[in-house]
Protein backbone atom coordinates (compact mmCIF):
# COMPACT_ATOMS: atom_id res chain seq x y z
CA UNK A 1 0.00 0.00 0.00
CA UNK A 2 1.34 3.52 -0.94
CA UNK A 3 1.61 6.44 1.29
CA UNK A 4 -0.90 8.14 -0.57
CA UNK A 5 -3.51 5.42 -0.33
CA UNK A 6 -3.09 5.56 3.51
CA UNK A 7 -3.43 9.48 3.13
CA UNK A 8 -6.58 8.80 1.32
CA UNK A 9 -7.93 6.02 3.47
CA UNK A 10 -6.94 8.46 6.56
CA UNK A 11 -9.29 10.57 4.96
CA UNK A 12 -12.32 8.53 3.82
CA UNK A 13 -12.45 7.81 7.60
CA UNK A 14 -13.08 11.26 8.55
CA UNK A 15 -15.63 10.91 5.62
CA UNK A 16 -13.75 13.64 2.95
CA UNK A 17 -16.30 12.51 -0.25
CA UNK A 18 -13.59 14.07 -2.64
CA UNK A 19 -10.88 11.31 -0.85
CA UNK A 20 -13.16 8.87 -1.33
CA UNK A 21 -13.88 9.59 -4.98
CA UNK A 22 -10.06 9.37 -5.82
CA UNK A 23 -10.00 5.64 -4.49
CA UNK A 24 -13.01 4.73 -6.15
CA UNK A 25 -11.15 6.06 -9.78
CA UNK A 26 -8.16 4.81 -8.90
CA UNK A 27 -9.47 1.16 -7.75
CA UNK A 28 -12.60 0.93 -9.83
CA UNK A 29 -11.35 -0.78 -13.07
CA UNK A 30 -9.33 -3.14 -11.24
CA UNK A 31 -11.51 -4.32 -8.98
CA UNK A 32 -14.31 -4.41 -11.88
CA UNK A 33 -12.21 -6.90 -13.21
CA UNK A 34 -11.66 -9.00 -10.73
CA UNK A 35 -15.21 -9.43 -9.96
CA UNK A 36 -16.24 -9.63 -13.61
CA UNK A 37 -13.08 -12.96 -13.67
CA UNK A 38 -15.33 -14.44 -10.73
CA UNK A 39 -18.72 -14.22 -12.21
CA UNK A 40 -18.35 -13.97 -15.59
CA UNK A 41 -21.29 -11.30 -16.15
CA UNK A 42 -20.15 -7.84 -16.78
CA UNK A 43 -23.77 -6.38 -15.77
CA UNK A 44 -23.94 -8.11 -12.38
CA UNK A 45 -19.89 -7.07 -11.82
CA UNK A 46 -20.45 -3.61 -12.24
CA UNK A 47 -23.78 -4.17 -9.76
CA UNK A 48 -20.76 -6.22 -6.82
CA UNK A 49 -18.41 -3.65 -7.87
CA UNK A 50 -20.53 -0.43 -7.05
CA UNK A 51 -21.87 -2.78 -3.73
CA UNK A 52 -18.60 -3.05 -2.52
CA UNK A 53 -17.83 1.12 -2.74
CA UNK A 54 -20.76 1.75 -0.93
CA UNK A 55 -20.22 -0.46 1.70
CA UNK A 56 -16.66 0.62 2.58
CA UNK A 57 -18.42 3.87 2.16
CA UNK A 58 -20.55 3.03 5.14
CA UNK A 59 -18.01 1.38 7.41
CA UNK A 60 -15.68 3.73 6.71
CA UNK A 61 -15.55 4.88 10.48
CA UNK A 62 -13.86 1.68 10.98
CA UNK A 63 -11.13 1.75 7.87
CA UNK A 64 -7.41 1.34 9.02
CA UNK A 65 -4.95 3.21 6.99
CA UNK A 66 -2.14 0.81 7.57
CA UNK A 67 -4.04 -2.28 5.82
CA UNK A 68 -4.43 -2.47 1.64
CA UNK A 69 -7.05 -1.10 0.60
CA UNK A 70 -7.50 -3.12 -2.32
CA UNK A 71 -7.00 -6.01 0.14
CA UNK A 72 -10.25 -4.59 2.01
CA UNK A 73 -12.37 -4.30 -1.46
CA UNK A 74 -11.16 -7.87 -2.33
CA UNK A 75 -12.42 -9.26 0.42
CA UNK A 76 -15.67 -7.53 0.63
CA UNK A 77 -16.25 -7.91 -3.42
CA UNK A 78 -15.56 -11.99 -2.81
CA UNK A 79 -18.34 -11.95 0.18
CA UNK A 80 -20.54 -10.26 -2.14
CA UNK A 81 -20.34 -12.88 -5.16
CA UNK A 82 -20.05 -15.78 -2.66
CA UNK A 83 -23.47 -14.01 -1.54
CA UNK A 84 -24.58 -13.78 -5.58
CA UNK A 85 -23.94 -17.50 -5.87
CA UNK A 86 -25.36 -18.50 -3.08
CA UNK A 87 -28.60 -16.71 -3.98
CA UNK A 88 -28.51 -18.41 -7.77
CA UNK A 89 -28.46 -21.69 -6.42
CA UNK A 90 -31.09 -21.34 -4.11
CA UNK A 91 -33.07 -19.46 -6.19
CA UNK A 92 -32.75 -22.18 -8.44
CA UNK A 93 -33.46 -24.85 -6.25
CA UNK A 94 -36.72 -23.67 -5.02
CA UNK A 95 -37.87 -22.10 -8.85
CA UNK A 96 -39.68 -25.27 -9.96
CA UNK A 97 -41.70 -25.23 -6.92
CA UNK A 98 -43.92 -21.75 -7.17
CA UNK A 99 -46.65 -21.74 -9.58
CA UNK A 100 -46.03 -19.62 -12.87
CA UNK A 101 -48.86 -17.72 -14.52
CA UNK A 102 -48.57 -18.45 -18.15
CA UNK A 103 -51.18 -16.56 -19.63
CA UNK A 104 -50.61 -17.64 -23.37
CA UNK A 105 -53.51 -17.95 -25.44
CA UNK A 106 -52.84 -21.86 -26.21
CA UNK A 107 -54.21 -21.86 -22.59
CA UNK A 108 -57.58 -23.83 -22.72
CA UNK A 109 -60.15 -21.75 -20.64
CA UNK A 110 -60.51 -24.31 -17.71
CA UNK A 111 -56.25 -23.69 -17.41
CA UNK A 112 -56.80 -19.66 -16.93
CA UNK A 113 -59.73 -20.94 -14.60
CA UNK A 114 -57.47 -23.26 -12.37
CA UNK A 115 -54.27 -20.63 -12.40
CA UNK A 116 -56.70 -17.62 -11.24
CA UNK A 117 -57.73 -20.07 -8.55
CA UNK A 118 -54.31 -21.10 -7.84
CA UNK A 119 -53.16 -17.43 -7.61
CA UNK A 120 -55.70 -16.57 -5.53
CA UNK A 121 -55.04 -19.50 -3.21
CA UNK A 122 -51.65 -18.57 -2.95
CA UNK A 123 -52.49 -14.64 -2.33
CA UNK A 124 -54.78 -16.16 0.67
CA UNK A 125 -51.92 -18.36 2.35
CA UNK A 126 -49.74 -15.46 2.00
CA UNK A 127 -51.87 -13.42 3.73
CA UNK A 128 -52.91 -15.67 6.37
CA UNK A 129 -50.70 -18.46 6.89
CA UNK A 130 -47.16 -16.84 6.80
CA UNK A 131 -45.72 -15.21 9.40
CA UNK A 132 -45.18 -11.31 9.34
CA UNK A 133 -41.41 -11.21 8.71
CA UNK A 134 -42.15 -14.65 6.14
CA UNK A 135 -44.68 -12.91 4.16
CA UNK A 136 -42.83 -9.37 4.28
CA UNK A 137 -39.42 -11.14 2.87
CA UNK A 138 -41.51 -13.44 0.17
CA UNK A 139 -43.41 -10.43 -1.53
CA UNK A 140 -40.07 -8.77 -1.43
CA UNK A 141 -38.63 -11.51 -3.12
CA UNK A 142 -41.10 -12.74 -5.36
CA UNK A 143 -43.68 -9.64 -5.86
CA UNK A 144 -41.16 -6.88 -6.00
CA UNK A 145 -38.72 -8.79 -7.57
CA UNK A 146 -36.04 -7.58 -4.79
CA UNK A 147 -32.50 -9.71 -4.98
CA UNK A 148 -31.51 -11.41 -1.67
CA UNK A 149 -29.26 -8.67 -0.78
CA UNK A 150 -31.48 -5.81 -1.43
CA UNK A 151 -33.57 -7.67 0.85
CA UNK A 152 -31.02 -7.87 3.41
CA UNK A 153 -30.35 -4.35 3.31
CA UNK A 154 -33.83 -2.82 2.86
CA UNK A 155 -35.12 -5.05 6.36
CA UNK A 156 -31.89 -5.05 8.16
CA UNK A 157 -31.45 -8.42 8.41
CA UNK A 158 -28.83 -10.64 6.99
CA UNK A 159 -28.87 -12.78 3.54
CA UNK A 160 -28.99 -15.65 4.90
CA UNK A 161 -32.06 -14.85 7.01
CA UNK A 162 -33.91 -13.79 3.90
CA UNK A 163 -32.66 -17.46 2.61
CA UNK A 164 -34.71 -18.60 5.13
CA UNK A 165 -37.64 -16.89 5.19
CA UNK A 166 -38.33 -17.86 1.40
CA UNK A 167 -37.75 -21.12 1.94
CA UNK A 168 -39.94 -21.35 5.06
CA UNK A 169 -42.86 -19.61 2.85
CA UNK A 170 -42.23 -22.00 -0.33
CA UNK A 171 -41.92 -25.09 2.79
CA UNK A 172 -45.49 -23.54 3.94
CA UNK A 173 -46.97 -22.74 0.38
CA UNK A 174 -46.24 -26.26 -0.76
CA UNK A 175 -47.48 -27.92 1.80
CA UNK A 176 -50.73 -25.52 1.58
CA UNK A 177 -50.97 -26.53 -1.93
CA UNK A 178 -50.58 -30.30 -2.08
CA UNK A 179 -53.39 -30.86 -3.26
CA UNK A 180 -53.67 -28.30 -6.00
CA UNK A 181 -49.94 -29.21 -7.41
Amino acid sequence: MTDKDAILLHKVKNSDKIAFKTLFFNYHDTLFRFVQYKIQDGDIAEDITQETFLRVWKMRSKLKSNKSFFSLIARISTNLCYDHFRHNEVRQRHESLIPRNNDSQTNPPEEKVLSTFLEDEIQKIVETELPEKCRQVFILSRVEKLSNNEISESLGISVRTVENQIYRAIKILKKKLKNYL
